[in-house]
C-alpha cells in the first residue's frame, strides 16, 4: 500500500472545517501558549491526518487547529517533527506541502533558538532576515528543479511582525538563523565559527520548512524565541529544561505577539 501523499492530507483537512484560512502558523517551543488566545473551531491530532509525522519532543503537542486568532482565520500547527528525531527531510516537511495543497499562501514559522549575537538575552525574540543551512541535508534533494532562496523571508510579513511587536511594546531583534541537525548542542568552537559566518542564533528546525515553503510558492516569515545563550557565550550548562523554562517565562509575550500579528494580517 502506498504511503499517503500531501494531497490526501490536504483533502482530509478540507473535510474537517469549512474555514479556509490563507495563513498558517507552526508553533515551536515557546509559542504554544498562543492557543489560549485562539478561538478554536476544530482541532485534530496529527496521528489522524494521513502522512503527518507525530512529534516525540517535549513541548510539541502534535495537534492541528482551525480557528481565529486576533479575529483572523488561521491554521495552527502545534508542534513539529524534527530531523534529529530520525525523520527523513521528506517527513519533516510533509506538513508544509499539505498546507500548500490545502490553499495556504502565507506561513509563519516559530522556534526556540540559542543566542549567538552577544547583544541578545534569553527571552528576546528575533525575526529571521536570512538563514544558513548547516543541517547536512536539503529537503529538495531529488526535486526536479532549483529554487531561488535570495529572499526566503518575506519583507511584508516580517514588517507585520515588527508592527505587532511595537503594538505590544515588545522590541524585536532581527538576524540570521543557523540551522544544525542536532540533537546534541553545539561546542563553543562551533559557536565561535558560526558567529564569524554571520549567524545571530542557532537552532534545529525551521530551515527545511522554509525551503520547501518557498518551493511551493508560499510567502514565509519566521521568529525565534531566544531561550538560552549558546555554548561558550553562556557560562551555564545547556539543557532542554532551560529552553522550556525560558519559554514558560515569556509565553504570554509570545502569545500576544502572534495575536497582534494575525490581527494586522487580517487588515491587510
Amino acid at each position: 500500500m502506498d504511503s499517503p501523499n500531501f494531497q490526501t492530507a490536504a483533502a482530509r483537512l478540507k473535510k474537517l472545517s469549512p474555514l479556509r484560512p490563507t495563513l498558517a502558523i507552526v508553533l515551536g517551543s515557546g509559542f504554544h501558549h498562543v492557543l489560549t488566545e485562539l478561538r478554536v473551531e476544530k482541532n485534530i491530532s496529527y496521528a489522524k491526518i494521513p502522512g503527518f509525522p507525530v512529534p516525540s519532543v517535549s513541548g510539541h503537542a502534535g495537534e492541528l487547529y482551525f480557528g481565529r486568532l486576533g479575529g483572523t482565520p488561521v491554521l495552527v500547527l502545534s508542534g513539529r517533527a524534527h530531523f534529529y528525531e530520525g525523520h527523513s527531510m521528506e517527513r519533516v516537511t510533509f506538513a508544509v506541502r499539505a498546507l500548500a495543497a490545502f490553499g495556504i499562501r502565507d506561513l509563519l514559522l516559530t522556534n526556540a533558538a540559542g543566542g549567538i549575537n552577544r547583544k541578545f538575552h534569553a527571552g528576546d525574540f528575533m525575526v529571521l532576515t536570512d538563514h544558513i543551512n548547516f543541517m547536512g541535508a536539503n529537503p529538495l534533494r531529488g526535486a526536479p528543479h532549483f529554487v531561488d532562496l535570495t529572499r526566503v523571508y518575506d519583507a511584508r510579513l516580517s514588517a507585520l511582525l515588527f508592527r505587532a511587536g511595537k503594538s505590544c511594546n515588545l522590541k524585536l531583534q532581527r538576524g540570521v538563523y543557523l540551522a544544525v541537525s542536532g540533537p546534541s548542542y553545539e561546542t563553543p568552537a562551533e559557536i565561535r565559527a558560526f558567529a564569524r559566518l554571520g549567524a545571530d542564533a542557532v537552532g534545529m528546525s525551521t530551515v527545511p520548512e522554509a525551503i520547501v515553503a518557498r518551493q511551493c510558492g508560499l510567502n514565509v516569515a519566521a521568529v525565534s524565541c531566544i531561550t538560552n545563550l549558546a555554548a561558550g557565550i553562556s557560562k551555564e550548562k545547556l539543557s532542554h529544561a532551560e529552553v522550556l523554562e525560558t519559554a514558560e517565562r515569556v509565553k504570554t509575550l509570545a502569545a500576544k505577539l502572534l495575536k497582534y500579528f494575525c490581527g494586522l494580517y487580517g487588515q491587510n
